[in-house]
């Protein structure tokens, strides 16, 4: 099949915020409060007691809402090295982590001026399965058109998410 694109499509936003690097990759691992901040996340929880803080390895459980679809997803912490990233792949359906649907990561490192971080955070399709991927493959026509709105709406969401987590 086709891919249309999707796999690697990105998208990354950078800004320097008024936390230092510590206060902000603990709220940025402070998963379930994710929903909090996210116009798109509607609930996050670590899976099993174990997994209930930021190592490599623990897995969370989102739901997600976009329109009136309403999607939950397993991801998998693949790095956790505090202060400086904290990144996730999100699984599909057959759960390979070699072959997820997205891979999600922020980068801080500390701003020039004390107290305040310039945080990276990025997002990259990946070759798995995805609403995106099955929404271009039922519209190939007009793929680079999806593919253009859901990136700009993931930007869009990203950023609302750092400003809702760090005006908190």
């Amino acid at each position: 099949m086709e891919d249309h694109g999707v796999t690697g499509a990105r998208v990354e936003i950078e800004a320097t915020v008024g936390l230092p690097p510590e206060r902000l990759w603990d709220l940025i691992t402070d998963v379930p409060r994710i929903a909090d901040w996210s116009p798109e996340c509607e609930h996050l929880a670590w899976l099993d007691a174990d997994d209930a803080a930021p190592r490599v390895g623990a897995r969370f459980e989102g739901r997600n809402r976009r329109q009136d679809r309403v999607w939950t997803v397993t991801s998998v912490v693949t790095e956790a090295d505090r202060p400086r990233s904290f990144a996730w792949s999100v699984l599909d359906r057959a759960g390979d982590p070699e072959r997820p649907s997205s891979r999600w990561r922020y980068d801080l490192e500390p701003a020039e001026e004390p107290g305040r971080t310039v945080v990276r955070h990025s997002f990259e399709h990946g070759p798995g399965n995805s609403g995106l991927r099955e929404m271009i493959q039922g519209n190939p026509e007009i793929a680079s058109v999806i593919l253009d709105v859901r990136l700009g709406e993931l930007r869009k969401h990203m950023t609302e998410t750092l400003d809702a987590m760090t005006r908190d």
